[in-house]
């Protein structure tokens, strides 16, 4: 990869660990559009190995982040819906990439291994943007059960915690979608969490075992020469 996914993978898991503090700050809602965007821009390097490849993450990031930096400026004129659906493409975009570089790794390596992880939190942050757009369109979609009514909103972190449960299948129910698109969402990922997690673990035991069977190959072939 031109860009070392173990990299990209730390931005993503800084943006996750200090959401929550973030978002309390005074000017938290700016560090949050700049660490998303210190993401979503170390993500187009880390795929875009290929000139196609990159071609298509530079088309697809720049409204992703430009509508994210607009809104923060004009709120009123630049609505959050437009940056959040333009997010959830490139996110998905993404992912489709890091599977596909997962899927045609011949051995394991701590780059596959990184792409596995970024992959899988990589979902939690495209299900949690997705909650989001549902609750801006349908405002009442989710229904809080406990916490402060002053926090029982869908968005920032409200938004990546119930994804990441949802994603998990923990389900502690203290936020619950009622409507039937946020239902359809919190299912599709539950499945996604548990169908990708299953085909992850089956890949990378498969790549290990024709590893050693190369070389166990390799090493009976090299014990034959010697003796002839």
């Amino acid at each position: 990869l031109r860009f070392s996914v173990a990299q990209f993978l730390v931005a993503l898991i800084l943006l996750l660990v200090t959401e929550p503090f973030v978002e309390q700050m005074e000017y938290g809602t700016a560090i949050e559009s700049g660490l998303l965007t210190l993401v979503m821009l170390s993500a187009v390097l880390a795929i875009g190995a290929g000139r196609r490849t990159l071609v298509w993450a530079i088309v697809l990031v720049i409204p992703a982040v430009a509508g994210r930096w607009a809104h923060h400026v004009a709120p009123d004129q630049f609505p959050l819906q437009f940056a959040v659906g333009a997010g959830l493409v490139f996110l998905l975009f993404v992912v489709v990439n890091l599977l596909g570089f997962i899927l045609r790794a011949p051995r394991v390596t701590s780059e596959v291994l990184c792409a596995g992880v970024a992959t899988y939190l990589m979902l939690g942050l495209l299900w949690g943007l997705a909650y989001l757009l549902t609750n801006r369109l349908a405002p009442g979609s989710f229904v809080f059960t406990v916490g402060p009514i002053a926090k029982q909103s869908m968005v920032g972190f409200n938004g990546l915690y119930f994804s990441f449960i949802t994603l998990s299948t923990v389900g502690y129910g203290d936020i619950v979608p009622v409507s039937s698109a946020a239902r359809m969402l919190a299912m599709t990922e539950a499945m996604t969490g548990t169908i990708y997690l299953a085909v992850l673990i089956s890949r990378l035991v498969a790549l290990y075992s024709s590893e050693n069977t190369n070389e166990q190959k390799e090493k009976e072939n090299e014990d034959k020469n010697q003796t002839t």
